[in-house]
């Protein structure tokens, strides 16, 4: 249990929380949940310039990392197309995977194809049922895709000022600007709380919220003045209470809820917001492919690590049909900005290459 990790290392409420965030973070669990502190190692098992457990900005936005992969391939010698949507995985007589046909009916042929998409778009809409394995789709269909989280952009005309740190009168960022702050973290019962409500189809009244303002450390996300903030919110249920849709009225209350959390620390946020972006558990299933709109492809629980990911026999990346490849977060070691999966899949397909 985190909170069993916790209490042996820290003294202090409102450290043990702000750390136990990063054991719930896209997790549709609390604190008080088995196996939480497997994903909190998680989080500060790896290493950033050498630096163990650190985390960093993107310069330019997430996007600009996607680019630098792209020109690194492009460079010897990969052909990258965008927009063109993959409808299935084509597959030989022998049931060897032989390509991917596009929507718009172009074959793409090849010896292997690697899926950086969910386990469930690889194996279940893309990939032809009758050459897979019936308890494999079974266990595919059952993986736990739950998601507490709703993802909220604000572009807002000055810099937020808290008043546990009030800005300087000249406006300029302060240290913690350029660090992830926690609201809504002084405890963990805080946390368990927030999940509760969730679990029974209600948004949180308190949610947990990390937030982060990414132009402080890149300003050219943003105007001269202005910035850019990105918050991460849990919980949110997938499907609300009673059915109800997550339409314009209930997306609105959740994020006005978020922002008067934010405004008790830091009067005169809610009146420096110039728009805002809300992007719940259903937005992000649609807009990025994202089941259940789990940022991890599936949860990051014991029963779905390791050896299980994403189905008992087939963790090392290949899949029942010969050549086809899962490479993404549904795949071990799970998810996280790290491209382990990746280069791991890469691996193992360039030994099979050999004899396909």
């Amino acid at each position: 249990l985190l909170g069993q990790i916790l209490d042996h290392w820290f003294e202090s409420e409102p450290l043990k929380a702000t750390l136990a965030t990063d054991a719930v973070i896209g997790a549709m669990s609390s604190p008080h949940s088995p196996g939480s502190g497997y994903v909190l190692l998680h989080h500060v098992m790896g290493e950033l310039e050498g630096r163990r457990g650190a985390w960093g900005y993107v310069a330019g936005g997430m996007g600009a990392l996607s680019q630098a992969i792209a020109h690194a391939a492009a460079s010897r010698g990969a052909h990258i197309f965008t927009e063109k949507a993959v409808s299935r995985v084509l597959l030989g007589r022998d049931g060897q995977a032989q390509g991917v046909v596009l929507r718009d009916g172009t074959e793409v042929r090849s010896k292997v194809v690697l899926s950086n998409a969910s386990p469930q778009i690889t194996f279940l809409e893309l990939t032809p049922q009758e050459q897979l394995p019936e308890d494999f789709t079974r266990r595919i269909r059952h993986v736990d895709t739950r998601s507490p989280v709703t993802k909220i952009n604000v572009a807002v005309d000055r810099l937020p000022s808290f008043l546990a740190a009030p800005n300087a009168r000249d406006g300029q960022p302060l240290p913690h600007h350029q660090c992830s702050i926690h609201l809504n973290c002084e405890g963990t019962h805080l946390l368990h709380q927030a999940y509760t409500e969730a679990t029974g189809g209600h948004p949180s009244s308190r949610p947990m919220i990390e937030l982060c303002i990414p132009s402080v450390l890149d300003p050219g996300l943003a105007p001269r003045g202005c910035h850019v903030v990105s918050l991460f919110t849990q919980y949110t249920p997938y499907e609300l209470a009673g059915g109800q849709p997550w339409d314009e009225q209930a997306r609105n209350a959740y994020a006005d809820t978020v922002f008067d959390c934010i405004e008790a620390y830091a009067p005169g946020f809610k009146a420096s917001v110039i728009g805002r972006d809300i992007l719940t558990p259903p937005d992000l299933e649609r807009v990025f492919g994202l089941p259940g709109g789990n940022i991890f492809h599936g949860g990051m629980s014991l029963d779905q690590l390791y050896f299980a990911r994403p189905a008992p026999s087939y963790s090392g990346y290949r899949s029942p049909v010969p050549g086809l490849y899962l490479c993404g977060s549904g795949a071990h070691p799970g998810g996280g900005v790290m491209g382990a999966a990746g280069r791991n899949a890469a691996q193992v397909a360039l030994r099979d290459f050999k004899h396909l």
